[in-house]
């Protein structure tokens, strides 16, 4: 490789770094999200060519770096074996199409393309099942990062074990704990009976918190889009069903529904984590509404989308708040919350996953007349 491959090599490598690194944090709303390498990054570490190549063989991926013209410019071991290419064929300087026929891929690398942003796909090759994720780099270079998806599916299915078994062991003595907590309530002072109450209510927060942590996990654990179990759904009902649900606690400090809509909003998904994902969106909302308020809610067309937006009239979020709010266990000013319940710290990480494994996002903003507006953007029903 020449100098001049060398830089748009480290280029590529920063991109798929960068994009390794983003995908890792939860608050980012968008997995497929742009990932650019800056200069900085590299700044003070002059990586020559033959250190990033050798950076590159010793990976656990699969590494196949294609030309602007989807030549093989690089492929590691990983990925040769991956692909199951013979050792006696140079692949390095070969079109890609001449080596490797695979529908799946060739879609990817076009809508990369034209996207500029990381696109997954599927396929078998001679039975084995593999997962390839296509990075834009510089100059129209690519980069294929390959994976087995057995071994990322065993990897997942180890994780929820430990997940699930942690949960299972916090559950029993929290159940217990509460048993004993009951007990006491009636057996101690008055005074005392002050910090039996207090007792009890960690008690049930760390009991959700214990629900939230296995419920985020399986979602986590799920691909983008991969339900088979989706039906068709409607949106107004979602809302109607989910603020059922809290309608007791809405009505403790009169706060009312408001559903704006034109179209009921019919699309595919998960009923159980959709109905999930509004509820959790509805009582953030109650959280922050004022005695005797309304919280707003809007379905509206959006292109192929349905824009789903929540409204408060609270006294809106600061930046910090907007910035962090999706991220695992943030709590943000609890000055500004109109109630005094507390949750998981979870509950918008989870509505960001679930959003996400239908193929869409959500986001949060403070309401030019006042408030904050909760946004979830799901894909229309496919006819």
């Amino acid at each position: 490789m020449s100098a001049g491959t060398g830089v748009v090599l480290g280029l590529i490598i920063g991109s798929a770094g960068g994009w390794l690194l983003a995908s890792r944090q939860r608050g980012s709303a968008a997995r497929g999200s742009k990932a650019h390498l800056t200069p900085s990054v590299l700044s003070g570490h002059a990586l020559t060519t033959p250190q990033l190549l050798a950076w590159i063989d010793a990976a656990t991926q699969g590494w196949l770096i294609l030309t602007p013209d989807l030549t093989i410019g690089y492929i590691n071991s990983r990925a040769e074996r991956l692909l199951q290419f013979s050792s006696n064929l140079l692949v390095r300087g070969q079109a890609l199409e001449e080596v490797l026929s695979v529908p799946e891929l060739e879609e990817a690398i076009i809508s990369v393309r034209h996207q500029q942003r990381p696109q997954r796909c599927e396929w078998e090759q001679q039975r084995i099942p593999l997962e390839a994720i296509v990075l834009p780099g510089s100059d129209e270079w690519l980069l294929v990062l390959l994976q087995n998806r057995q071994s990322l599916e065993a990897q997942q299915q180890q994780q929820e074990r430990w997940v699930s078994d942690v949960a299972h062991e916090l559950k029993t003595p929290l159940t217990a704990l509460m048993l004993v907590s009951d007990r006491l309530e009636g057996a101690v002072s008055e005074d005392d009976g002050v910090l039996v109450e207090r007792l009890q209510r960690e008690l049930r927060r760390l009991q959700l918190m214990v629900e939230d942590l296995l419920e985020l996990s399986r979602l986590e654990n799920i691909l983008p889009r991969d339900q088979v179990d989706y039906s068709a759904l409607n949106l107004e009902h979602l809302v109607e069903g989910a603020w059922n649900s809290i309608r007791p606690l809405a009505d403790q400090r009169e706060v009312s529904l408001s559903i704006n809509t034109d179209e009921p909003g019919l699309l595919l998904g998960d009923q159980r984590r959709l109905h999930r994902a509004v509820l959790n969106l509805l009582d953030n909302a109650l959280r922050y509404s004022p005695d005797r308020g309304s919280v707003e809610v809007d379905i509206v067309p959006s292109g192929g989308w349905w824009l789903l937006s929540v409204r408060d009239h609270g006294p809106g979020l600061s930046e910090s708040d907007l910035s962090n709010m999706f991220q695992r266990f943030y709590r943000g000013d609890p000055s500004r919350a109109r109630s005094n319940r507390s949750g998981s710290g979870l509950g918008l990480a989870i509505v960001q996953q679930i959003a996400v494994n239908h193929g869409g996002r959500v986001q949060a903003r403070n309401h030019p007349d006042g408030g904050t507006s909760m946004e979830l953007l799901l894909p229309k029903r496919q006819a």
